[in-house]
Parts: C-alpha cells; structure tokens; sequence
C-alpha cells in the first residue's frame, strides 16, 4: 500500500448494464496504452462497474464479465448446478466444489477463526428468517432463531485440499454472501492483469479493488468514504495503490418496525441484528476476499475489537464511523486520507 498526494476523483455511477465503452484518457494525443475501458455489469444484487486501462483492456473486460456471471452461478446458494447449492443439498457429505468455491471457504473460515465467529457462512437461514434475502421483512421470534442457530457448527466444516472437496455437518446451509463480492473482485482483476492489464479499478457496491499503484498518468486510485448518515456525501478521500477497499454498515440494508431499525448486518451468536457503537467499517488490505470477509467480522465485533485485530495484522488498515460522529482512521492510512465530512470529529491513530 502506497501513499501519495491526493488528487481527488468521484466516481459516478450509472446503472447501464452489460454496456462497454473505450475512450482516450485524455486528449487525442494521449500516449498509447492509455486508452480507457469501462463495463457496467449486474450481478449479485449490485451494479458492478469495471474500469480497465491500455490496449487490452477492452478483451479483458469481456473476459471479467464472462467470469463474474459464473462465479455468480457457483456461488449463489440459491442457484441450482452451482458449488454452494451443491454443498447445502448434501450436507453430511463430501462435495467435490469449484476451485472458485473452496478458496472462499478457505478463507471465510480462516476469518471466522481468526475473529472467534464474528463471520459465520452458517447464518444464511437465519438471514433468510429475517427477511434480508427475499425482501420479505419480519422480526423472527427467540423460539425460531434458537433452532435456526443450532443448526450452526461451522467449527465442524472439513476441507480436503487434494480433492477439492468441502464437507458440512448434517442439517447445516451456508452462503459467502459476506465475501463473494470481494472474491469476484479479487477473482477479476487476476484475470485482467493476466490479459495484459497494468492498471485497473472495479467497484462492486461497497467493495473497490484496484490493480497498479498508478493510473496510467502516474495519478494514485481515489475512493471515497461514504457518509453514513448521509449517503450522498462522504467523509473522506483515500488515495490508495493497489489494494482492496470494502465497507460494511448498517446504513446500506436496513428495515424498520414498531419504531425500531433492524440491520442486515447479524450477529452469529444471537442471530439479531448488531448492534454496538458503529455506523460503518471499512477495511483496506491487499487480498479482496479478505477485505470483503474482515470488514463483516469486525463491524460485528465493534471498535475497540476491530481496532485491536487490526493493531495485531500487518497489512489491515481501517476507517472507522462511530454513532457518536467520530471518525477513526488507523496509522497506515493517515497520510492517504482527506476529511471531507461535516459534523465529525477526526482522530488518527500514531
């Protein structure tokens, strides 16, 4: 992770699906290799806008798209023939998976040690129950949720590298709904850069990734933090190398009922919605998966829990948003952000 002087970008993002479009980066006389291509895709519930830069940019992006409508299929739990929807049907036994579906897994559980349950893939039918998947918003009871979460034994899922098979205790379902995003992120920009790309940057709703420290005119990647209570607006410009930046916040799916919001984001030891002193957490880190699977586990574990894991893993840098309108920045990222937030107090860790 790099950090330069900050050049501000805004990327806006308009919802033209399956739509790619190339154009000089900047005037006609631009040097060869800069030409800009840009893919508006929709998939996994989000728009998903990938930018790529040179002569093989636009192939790439054909590429990418083509990858990201499979993994989509592989790892939908809800998608009939894919890796996932294979694994909940026969749980209880072994399942030869999708490399794309052992690697999630591989990592979803690493992180789900490394944080003692914070992300847990076994939630999946107690977000359904809660109507996050299907829109259906309800507030399950105690009774239901308690059945639901015995049903939970993540600790007991066996993974058999050689074989590329994964196997779930009887009666479990499970969804990477909280790292295939960033996965698909991480998977895409692999591709690109073995077409040839140098320098990339997808944004797959609250996930961006980018390939190369630079852009082509030597200019850092820009992403902007958003503003929680008001999502119009941000709080702040990282200026980034290559590196991933995912958010998690409550702010993003929520429902309310009797006077009370219910977030999307839950907590695997109740089954509820998390509630503790965060609007928002977002991760900076190398690996896409990772970032995608961190910034879940440690919103669920709060501030001072996520501050800590990130003060004991090199390379985890984190933004912060707290319900008392403090924003918290870790060291590694103070010299790559910009306030530009109104009624907040900023404090950058040393």
């Amino acid at each position: 992770m790099h950090c330069k002087e900050l050049t501000p970008l805004l990327l806006a993002i308009l919802i033209v699906i399956m739509s790619t479009s190339c154009a000089a980066s900047a005037a006609e006389d631009s040097a060869a290799g800069d030409e800009k291509c840009q893919k508006q895709v929709y998939a996994m519930d989000t728009v998903m806008i990938l930018t790529a830069y040179g002569d093989s940019a636009q192939e790439a992006l054909e590429e990418a798209e083509e990858a990201i409508l499979s993994l989509e299929s592989d790892l939908d739990p809800e998608a009939e023939g894919g890796s996932v929807y294979a694994l909940n049907q026969n749980a209880g036994a072994a399942v030869a998976v999708s490399e794309d579906c052992f690697s999630v897994m591989s990592t979803v559980l690493s992180v789900f040690q490394e944080t003692g349950g914070a992300l847990d893939p076994g939630l999946y039918p107690v977000i359904k129950a809660w109507g996050f998947i299907s829109g259906d918003y309800r507030v399950p009871s105690q009774a239901e949720l308690d059945v639901l979460l015995a049903q939970m034994d993540t600790a007991s899922i066996s993974l058999d590298e050689e074989n590329t098979t994964i196997t779930l205790p009887a009666g479990m379902v499970v969804s990477f709904g909280a790292a295939a995003k960033g996965y698909t992120a991480q998977r895409i920009l692999d591709i690109m850069a073995e077409a040839g790309v140098e320098s990339a940057i997808v944004s797959l709703g609250g996930n961006v990734q980018t390939l190369g420290d630079t852009k082509p005119d030597g200019s850092q990647w820009t992403v902007a933090v958003i503003d929680p209570n008001d999502t119009g607006s941000y709080v702040g410009l990282l200026s980034i190398g290559q590196a991933a930046v995912v958010t998690s916040g409550g702010y993003q799916r929520y429902f309310e009922e009797d006077g009370v919001t219910y977030i999307h984001i839950l907590n695997p030891e109740t089954g509820c919605p998390v509630d503790n002193d965060l609007l928002s957490l977002t991760v900076v880190t190398e690996d896409g998966t990772r970032a995608d699977a961190l910034s879940t586990a440690l919103f669920v574990l709060g501030s001072q829990e996520a501050l800590d894991y990130a003060d004991s893993h090199e390379g985890v840098e984190l933004v912060l948003i707290t319900k008392d309108s403090q924003v918290i920045v870790t060291a590694g990222l103070t010299d790559c952000f910009t306030e530009s937030g109104e009624g907040y107090t900023y404090e950058y860790l040393g």
